[in-house]
């Protein structure tokens, strides 16, 4: 492969090509940062290893053969595309990509939302979404940062309280287009629940837990839609199918924009929450630190705080 080429030196092509695109000796040895014996000398041997002239030598300076055009075409070209492919492996070598872990509900209503904003202030930087409903499978060892659902004790790394666990029912406004607002917590009893199933649901606020918050004694209705993923039950919700267990700062952006609506107006508070997780590892610390710093600005400056509730970081 490549035969023509044989042990031609880059060197002698770079300084072939300055010197016909200049025109001049002179000129090529002012770009290439050396002397014009120097670059005449170059072309000497690469003339003399291709057996071929590749300039005449004119009063006035030097002008191409014949063979020199064809080659300069040829090696202008080699050039460009080997300058751009070295641009583009530098302009990769930029970008850092940021692993982040955490559960699909919280990326598709309150991370995704927002990741625009980190984007624009961070050009330079990738974030890979990892979502999963398992909390053990976000704390293996290529994750940089993990957005968790619990108590902030986890059997690895430094937990740092993001927010607290505040539910409330939610569905779509056509649901209860026909009943003045807010009803009564009583009013639960006679609309469609939406339920949560899986295994990881009981970390979670379920119906009953709900109910007792809100002081009512019957047991919620089993109803006939259940998900083992909350983007589905919302979805459900948001389709007029029932009432849903709204997390606050998962479901406020559907609130604002009227997908879904408050039926009643009591809220249901939890001493768990989402905890922003750091693996403990050493790489990247800054930017690692970068990412986290965002998500703490971005729960400042979204939803209203939680009051009596900030829970202290914990270090597992």
């Amino acid at each position: 492969m490549y035969d023509a080429l044989g042990d031609l030196s880059l060197d002698l092509l770079r300084a072939f090509e300055a010197a016909a695109r200049q025109r001049s000796f002179t000129a090529a040895a002012v770009e290439l940062g050396t002397t014009q014996p120097a670059i005449s000398q170059q072309i000497k041997r690469l003339e003399d290893q291709l057996a071929t002239r590749l300039f005449d030598r004119i009063y006035r300076g030097i002008e191409m053969t014949e063979a020199g055009a064809i080659l300069f075409e040829q090696v202008q070209l080699g050039l460009l595309n080997i300058d751009a492919g070295l641009s583009a492996i530098s302009t990769q070598n930029q970008h850092e990509v940021l692993q982040v872990a955490t559960d699909f509900a919280f990326a598709a209503y309150w991370l995704m939302p927002r990741l625009h904003r980190f984007h624009a202030a961070n050009p330079q930087v990738d974030v890979s979404l990892v979502t999963s409903e398992r909390s053990l499978n976000m704390l293996r060892t290529d994750i940089d940062v993990a957005v968790l659902f619990g108590d902030g004790r986890f059997k690895q790394g430094e937990s740092h309280w993001l927010f607290s666990e505040e539910v409330f029912p939610v569905c779509s406004p056509l649901l209860v287009a026909d009943r003045p607002l807010p009803l009564s917590a009583q009013a639960l009893l006679e609309l469609p629940l939406l339920h949560l199933r899986g295994e990881n649901s009981s970390k979670w606020f379920d119906w009953s837990g709900v109910f007792r918050g809100l002081g009512l004694s019957s047991a919620p209705a089993p109803g006939q839609l259940r998900f083992d993923n909350y983007t589905l039950l919302i979805q459900a919700a948001i389709g007029g199918q029932g009432v849903a267990i709204g997390w606050r700062h998962l479901v406020d952006n559907l609130l604002a924009q009227g997908l879904l609506c408050r039926p009643i107006a009591d809220t249901v508070i939890s001493r768990q929450g989402y905890y922003v997780v750091l693996p403990p590892r050493k790489r990247r610390g800054a930017l690692i630190q970068q990412f986290v710093d965002w998500l703490m600005a971005e729960q400042a400056s979204s939803a209203q705080s939680l009051s009596g509730l900030t829970l202290p970081s914990i270090a597992v």
